[in-house]
């Protein structure tokens, strides 16, 4: 139902408001940032065809350069657009709020769209053939650097909006008491976001004047540094985000909610504080940074961001525990979670980002961000693999979920051939999970993150090398098959979906409640009808299943971290 003297329309699922002038940006960011997904995964195949030996498809220019085209467009291309849409969704519906300047929307997103352009062309066309940390002294083309410079001042300048819509909420007073979690998880991203886009713009001015011959070379080491506050902080950016879409599908898809607000918020500004400090790791093996620096950096306090994301880590499924239990599903520890609606990849997406995630990406992440631990790490495949399962596995997988209710309820079409939509997330999330423990395994061999050819100074890996670099190609493959599958299946929906203008999208699939008093038991025989010893149990102890998973996600951190150390020991004895 449409309100055209408010610019607002009231939708049919949810009942939340959705402002008209937002809704077009939120669609313009969404499917631009599709776009650029799909270019980066075009790219992401033929590197893992490249990088299995056996099949060895680019050649040694082409290998680098679809490799800088492939980490600008998925770590910030695809990632920025998106998050601008979401911080435009949250702002304005979940606050009943309009967009607080319709001109600056848009040239928030013609900056980003140009200089997005203007970068991937650049690259193709083979000027810029630097990989995406773009190190100096190499140098690209100008228009690289402008291309970057302009992204980066046109997602801060959407940024700036969101928060000048914040202000508009709060002096029209449209929501009483705090902001929602999800939008105080959206701030949180969006100050991230102002620290990193700062850093971009900061370090490729200069780079930028230098390329036109305007200036002097500027120094490398200042270069690296502040080139990591926009290359790894990206990644904060995305934690923040994808932490809040999980908390939002959670609610979306079993009617979750969060366990104590004032813990997950406190949580959120752990992250605004510390999760900065995670950026030092690529610096580690650095020799003119001192060893002090490098230390604190890896150490103490950023181990403050470390307890955000445990925190995290726990509350979400504990939410989804306590909500599903509240329905009826008590038997067991893990009769919730086997309930749970598998068959809506909404749920799907989420669960499995959020696994992938905690079990690969924080795992691995703390570890190789271990000072002494990253030296034996710092340029293998270890460190790609890592972030293909934060980046891809945790972010890119928590949006393709959220896409499968923003789609349907910006858009207004319900999706075609569900029964695909209901497979993508497992063929993504397996296809990931494969390709970043064979970069991984890989990578503990010593195979180098990017060297085009691992046998160019003779065989000296090993046929197991080989046998985990074809795990990076096969994985990489069926990843692919599954982001061309969520592409398809979403332009699809925009162009042949059935309308649902003025009415509720239908039902992904959610557990259905239990009848009250309905005699399902336990495995000691207890009822769990209403009133029962059972349903007071689950009510006493509603989180005992997310506790095993914690204990066993604890165990598996021990279990790698110290098998870190043996590997470290081994290669560097002490007498």
């Amino acid at each position: 139902m449409s309100d055209n003297k408010n610019g607002k329309r009231i939708c049919a699922t949810t009942g939340l408001p959705i402002c008209l002038d937002a809704e077009f940006f939120v669609k313009c960011n969404a499917v631009l940032a599709v776009v650029f997904l799909l270019i980066g995964g075009i790219g992401a195949l033929l590197l893992a065809l490249t990088r299995w030996q056996t099949v060895h498809l680019l050649p040694v220019d082409w290998f680098y350069r679809i490799l800088t085209l492939h980490g600008l467009n998925m770590l910030i291309f695809w990632i920025l657009f998106f998050e601008v849409a979401i911080l435009y969704f949250v702002a304005t519906s979940l606050l009943n709020v309009k967009l607080a300047s319709v001109k600056t929307a848009w040239v928030s997103l013609i900056m980003m769209f140009v200089g997005a352009v203007m970068v991937d062309v650049t690259i193709l066309v083979g000027q810029a053939d630097v990989m995406m940390t773009s190190y100096l002294p190499l140098l690209a083309h100008p228009a690289f650097y402008l291309g970057i410079i302009l992204v980066a001042v046109g997602t801060l300048i959407g940024v700036i909006l969101y928060f000048a819509t914040l202000h508009k909420a709060k002096k029209e007073k449209t929501y009483q008491g705090s902001v929602p979690l999800v939008v105080f998880g959206a701030t949180a991203a969006a100050i991230i976001a102002v620290v990193t886009l700062l850093h971009g713009a900061i370090v490729m001015i200069p780079t930028f004047l230098h390329s036109m011959g305007w200036i002097a070379q500027p120094d490398p080491l200042w270069y690296r540094m502040t080139w990591w506050g926009l290359g790894h902080m990206s990644q904060q950016v995305n934690v923040c985000a994808m932490v809040s879409v999980w908390y939002l599908l959670g609610a979306l898809t079993t009617g979750a909610k969060p366990l104590n607000e004032t813990v997950c918020r406190g949580a959120f500004l752990l992250y605004i504080f510390f999760i900065n400090l995670a950026s030092a790791h690529h610096l580690l093996v650095d020799p003119a940074i001192s060893a002090g620096w490098k230390i604190w950096n890896t150490s103490y306090a950023m181990y403050l961001a470390v307890l955000a994301s445990m925190i995290h880590g726990f509350t979400v499924p504990a939410s989804v525990e306590v909500a599903m239990r509240q329905q009826g599903y008590v038997k067991g520890l893990f009769g919730w979670l086997t309930a749970a609606p598998w068959k809506n990849p909404g749920f799907s997406a989420f669960f499995l980002s959020l696994v992938i995630f905690g079990f690969g990406g924080g795992i691995t992440g703390v570890t190789l961000g271990t000072q002494q631990i990253n030296i034996i790490a710092h340029n293998t495949l270890r460190i790609p693999g890592h972030f293909h399962v934060t980046v891809v596995g945790g972010t890119t997988l928590a949006f393709m979920g959220l896409a499968f209710y923003v789609v349907p309820l910006l858009f207004q079409r319900e999706y075609i051939f569900k029964p695909l939509a209901r497979l993508q997330p497992y063929l993504f999330g397996i296809g990931i999970t494969v390709m970043a423990m064979g970069m991984s395994f890989a990578g503990s061999m010593g195979v180098s993150r990017r060297s085009w050819d691992i046998e160019a100074a003779g065989s000296i890996y090993g046929p197991a090398a080989h046998l985990f670099l074809a795990a990076v190609g096969i994985g990489g493959v069926l990843a692919f098959l599954g982001l061309l599958l969520f592409i398809l299946l979403t332009v699809g929906t925009l162009l042949f979906g059935r309308s649902i203008v003025g009415k509720p999208m239908e039902s992904w699939g959610t557990p259905k409640p239990l009848a009250v008093g309905e005699p399902e038991h336990t495995p000691i025989g207890l009822p769990t009808g209403a009133g029962s010893p059972a349903l007071a149990m689950a009510e006493a102890h509603p989180t005992q299943g997310t506790m095993v998973l914690a204990l066993v996600f604890l165990l598996s951190f021990a279990v790698y971290y110290f098998a870190n150390w043996k590997a470290l020991a081994d290669a560097w004895p002490v007498r």
